[in-house]
């Protein structure tokens, strides 16, 4: 027989697959049908614009005075070297939140990314080509790497970084990119449920599962404001397809409960069979339950605050609404 449903179906399942080093599939599933899109489309956002990530912000090169500069014994002009500089992929070992890093090489010979990797930096575009140097050429410079998020144009940071050095546009954002699919499934012979698929890709400074884990923690935060007007509980979370402890020990039957004869048969004869569904009435119902005398009822009241659920307490709404589903499931 159809039910009326009283909350939304939450999803249960999580599933990842690592398919590289800088790349993974996140599924999760089973999602009533919208709200697969609803979940994704922010986390897609938030994965492009607040995950952390390093880049250079600024260089100081020795002999050179501005980015249209150029330096004797460089192939390249400064610009083309601040552009390549600009497109290697740094990462600061350490809690630091910014590094000034200094260089020297000296010619003739071809410069790396892998070059610059010393004790504060870790680089992550080994192959990406910064500089061709001949044997005139004492190439000298420093570099800022900073920690950050989002985009930060080099007209910001002109007034940030000493005089002598060339600010560079900074490109924090380690997820180079993000795809999502909505695929139909099946549950319980209902077609119109749904599965969201994340494909994330970044550039190697932080993996695909941190950067979606963090994504998710900063939508957590953002939501977090309205506590301040509504109280709301944090969420009981699954994991690998388990029931939450708490669930767990709300299905608990009835006749496991060790009452007196009198108590469970009142129970009994009222449909009741599970611990969870005598915690989800209040006090005035649980009084009222037919033939349920007085010392039936202390004796229930008793075991329940043993159990930790007094009768005058209610559970958070997002325990109680798991809960319900889950004995209309036990009870179906």
């Amino acid at each position: 027989m159809k039910k009326f449903a009283e909350t939304p179906f939450l999803p249960t399942e999580v599933e990842i697959e690592a398919i590289s080093d800088n790349e993974a599939k996140i599924s999760a599933y089973p999602f009533e049908d919208g709200f697969a899109i609803t979940l994704a489309h922010p986390l897609r956002r938030l994965l492009l614009s607040s995950s952390v990530g390093y880049a250079p912000i600024a260089v100081k090169i020795e002999g050179a005075s501005h980015e249209f500069d150029s330096l004797r014994g460089m192939l390249e002009d400064i610009a083309i070297f601040v552009i390549n500089l600009k497109n290697i992929k740094f990462k600061i070992n350490g809690d630091k939140e910014q590094v000034v890093v200094e260089y020297s090489f000296n010619g003739p010979r071809g410069i790396k990314g892998e070059d610059l990797i010393n004790s504060d930096v870790e680089v992550v575009s080994k192959d990406a080509h910064l500089a061709t140097i001949n044997s005139d050429c004492n190439l000298t410079f420093s570099v800022i790497i900073q920690k950050g998020i989002g985009y930060m144009p080099s007209e910001d940071i002109r007034d940030i970084v000493g005089a002598d050095y060339i600010p560079i546009d900074a490109f924090f954002t380690p997820v180079k990119k993000v795809v999502y699919d909505i695929e139909k499934m099946l549950v319980e012979d209902n077609p119109n449920f749904e599965k969201a698929v994340f494909t994330v890709q970044t550039n190697g400074q932080i993996s695909p599962i941190t950067a979606f884990k963090e994504a998710v923690s900063v939508m957590y935060s953002q939501m977090s404001v309205f506590n301040k007007v509504f109280d709301l509980s944090e969420v009981t979370v699954s994991e690998s397809g388990e029931e939450p402890v708490e669930l767990k020990e709300l299905v608990i039957k009835i006749d496991d409960l060790n009452l007196s004869a009198r108590s469970f048969n009142s129970l009994d004869r009222a449909g009741l069979k599970y611990l969870g569904e005598l915690v989800l009435m209040s006090e005035v119902e649980v009084k009222n339950i037919k033939n349920l005398g007085k010392k039936s009822y202390d004796e229930i009241a008793e075991k329940l605050e043993s159990l930790g659920y007094p009768v005058e307490n209610t559970l958070p709404e997002n325990v109680a609404s798991a809960l319900r589903r889950k004995l209309e499931q036990l009870k179906a």
